[in-house]
């Protein structure tokens, strides 16, 4: 390993007879040199038993404590092909691998999905006696599924139930056009909202958005797909104008009876943190004003809809920004895990259901990323938390009592890591800039250590990897620790020159720094190091994953402050003999294309040729959700929504210029970029666009080769001597 090591470090391209990136592997790259690894880690339900596939996807194998972690093969895809086709004889299916995303039910029964011919199947399996049953299925294709004893899914815009005796029930018959029931999308996905619906403990009752957007303006999206264009239209609420109206309904299977929670005034509001009450009574509701700058957390009876309490309520003087659902303790249904980054992290705090606060269960300044569960007894909780200024990942355990923390993993990099259900063992899956991925089975008590799995580096011999490095800035606030990443060309060689590509996003939600494989770096920036450039990206304030204070400045004129961070790495590098700083690029996608451009007109000396795609020109024709979070409404913040918008600053852009959409973006619309167009064509400046026909937000699939393509030959002509 240390020799592989070395040759990472280093860079080395003639131990080996090794090739540069071709400009498809930049897309279809990642599945053809992922590291190795194994599918299905799983801990069996009530012991120390870990299970997994085998590299082939054939076995599925465990590991016991007792047996000083030992593989032995449980089941085989072979047994569970013969299991199913003796209970799925009038369907077709193929099952040429043991499914990976199978789920224990308890000791000896597996749970998983099967997709047939004619339909989707929730199959149980024991993987002792060979033998299957299927728990519920519907047809194929039906979208938004939700099953718990019965089965929910979506028809077009309305709700469809499968009972467990295979009865069809139609819950909702919505037959206009701006009526959604059960949609994910609700609130455009904002909140954290990943679902529709909710089925109760008891899978008796299903809670559900109904969202009414026929109020939101229609946007047309033009369709080149006929000899005379057709237009699509989307329903596109823009910030300061009329949003969607969405209330949340329970349908009683049992009295077939439908009950909307009584969620008030005024219409606009957001509905979020959605929890079921265990005991089948409440849902409990985030209300969130459409100013978000305040929360309500409500308690709703379930069977008349009535509001019964508010728990607790939020406030800031920015904006509050619910994120997840309630967590009620197993061994305690009066008591919940609420998450909030109101004290400055986001971070657990333990309630009781009057809304009283018991303990907050936060640790330093660690952010709460991802919440694992509870151990066997419900004493103790865990999560993976964000350390080392965002960069690292680590699995904590805290003591729900006492609230003592303890962090479990150490090893630097980003650990997605388990407990066993006793507390005993952790199964931990980790990898940082120079390890690609290992996987190890840890004791909790004395840090002992088997080694399941440890990945070699799978472009050794091959490809030649630049080297990549981290750096660490101060903001021009003069406190702020900035994360930063180079990727120097290959066979770097100070004493010449370089042109520089800066790749950026700069937004809420996304983190480009991470103490991960190759420290994060995509496979067009490494191609393009490959190609003689040196590649820089900086995460600014507003990023995510570094608390509240560090997303907060930005609030009512984005892209300021994010320049202002942007600016002291882009000065570090011109103070560097083998940067050619009269020769510097930027590329940023989406909230990166508004970076982008904004650097392009607002400093438009430093850079000679920038991409800026799928960009936000002008924050008026952005989205009610994400926008007004953001920079409040038009109407209240003229003055940010001036200094921001870019459309009258066309006339300062300097330098080379392109600009990339796809014609069907239902995020940032097309008028964005054709305004700014327009702009410059008004003012006389010159700049460079290109569209795809079939394309939403972001260019897929093999066209995104050719999207590659273009940008790369767009910066080598201009920034190549």
């Amino acid at each position: 390993m240390k020799k592989l090591l070395i040759l990472f470090l280093l860079s080395s391209s003639t131990a080996y007879a090794q090739r540069n990136f071709t400009i498809d592997e930049t897309v279809f790259g990642p599945s053809k040199f992922s590291p190795t690894t194994v599918y299905g880690v799983q801990w069996t339900k009530n012991n120390d038993i870990l299970t997994h596939l085998t590299p082939t996807y054939q076995e599925l194998v465990s590991r016991d404590a007792k047996n000083n972690w030992k593989e032995e093969t449980i089941s085989t895809a072979s047994e569970l092909k013969s299991a199913l086709d003796k209970i799925i004889s009038s369907d077709k299916f193929k099952l040429n691998i043991f499914p990976y995303s199978y789920e224990w039910i308890d000791a000896e029964h597996i749970k998983f999905q099967l997709s047939a011919e004619k339909n989707l199947y929730d199959i149980s399996y024991n993987v002792k006696s060979k033998s299957a049953s299927i728990i519920n299925n519907i047809p194929n294709g039906l979208t938004n599924a939700e099953t718990s004893k019965h089965t929910a899914y979506l028809l077009g815009n309305n709700i469809e139930i499968i009972t467990s005796d295979g009865q069809k029930i139609q819950v909702t018959k919505d037959t206009i056009n701006g009526i959604v029931n059960g949609s994910e999308d609700t609130h455009r996905q904002e909140f954290g909202i990943k679902k529709g619906m909710w089925w109760s403990a008891d899978g008796n009752q299903l809670l559900y958005y109904r969202k009414d957007e026929t109020m939101v303006s229609k946007y047309p999206l033009p369709q080149w797909n006929s000899r005379v264009a057709t237009i699509k239209d989307i329903r596109y609420p823009m910030v300061g104008m009329k949003s969607e109206e969405v209330t949340l309904v329970v349908y009683n299977i049992e009295n077939k009876s439908h009950t909307t929670l009584k969620t008030g005034e005024p219409k606009e509001q957001y509905l979020t943190s959605v929890t079921w009450d265990p005991n089948n009574e409440f849902v409990y509701v985030g209300v969130l004003n459409r100013g978000q700058d305040h929360l309500k957390l409500n308690q709703y009876n379930a069977k008349s809809g009535d509001f019964i309490k508010t728990l607790f309520e939020e406030k800031s003087s920015t904006w509050v920004e619910p994120q997840h659902p309630l967590i009620f303790l197993p061994n305690n249904k009066t008591q919940f895990l609420y998450q909030t980054d109101k004290y400055g992290y986001n971070q657990l705090y333990l309630y009781n259901i009057e809304g009283k606060l018991i303990k907050h269960l936060g640790f330093n300044d660690v952010i709460v990323d991802d919440f694992k569960g509870f151990n066997s007894n419900s004493t103790k909780a865990y999560y993976v938390g964000v350390t080392n200024k965002g960069l690292e990942r680590h699995l904590f355990e805290v003591d729900i009592k006492s609230g003592k923390t303890v962090q479990l993993t150490h090893t630097n990099g980003l650990h997605n890591a388990s407990i066993s259900p006793t507390g005993k063992f952790v199964v931990d899956q980790f990898s940082n800039l120079n390890t690609p991925n290992k996987i190890q089975i840890i004791e909790t008590k004395n840090k002992k250590g088997h080694t399941i799995l440890e990945a070699e580096n799978p472009f050794v011999g091959q490809i030649n990897l630049p080297k990549i490095e981290f750096k660490e800035f101060i903001s021009p606030d003069g406190k702020t620790p900035l994360n930063a990443r180079i990727t120097y060309p290959t066979n770097f060689d100070p004493s010449k020159k370089y042109p520089v590509m800066v790749y950026l996003y700069g937004g809420s939600h996304a983190q480009m720094i991470t103490d991960r494989w190759l420290g994060g770096v995509g496979y067009f920036d490494m191609y393009m190091a490959q190609n003689g450039y040196l590649v820089f990206t900086l995460d600014n304030h507003g990023s995510d994953a570094r608390g509240r204070d560090f997303t907060r400045v930005t609030h009512r004129q984005l892209g300021e402050a994010e320049m202002a961070d942007q600016l002291v790495g882009i000065d570090y590098l011109k103070s560097l003999a083998y940067v050619d700083k009269d020769n510097m690029g930027i590329f940023g996608w989406s909230y990166g294309g508004f970076m982008t451009t904004s650097l392009m007109t607002k400093h438009n000396t430093t850079f000679k040729a920038g991409v800026a795609g799928g960009p936000v020109m002008d924050w008026k024709y952005y989205e009610v959700m994400y926008g007004e979070r953001y920079m409040d409404t038009p109407q209240e913040n003229p003055e940010g929504y001036k200094k921001t918008s870019l459309l009258d600053k066309a006339d300062q852009l300097k330098g080379n210029l392109l600009i990339i959409h796809g014609a069907q973006d239902p995020v940032v619309v097309q008028q964005h970029s054709m305004d700014f167009i327009e702009q410059c064509i008004k003012n006389g400046i010159q700049v460079d666009y290109f569209l795809y026909p079939s394309h939403e937000h972001n260019v897929r699939g093999k066209d995104r080769v050719h999207m590659y393509d273009k940008i790369a030959r767009y910066f080598d002509m201009h920034l190549k001597k």
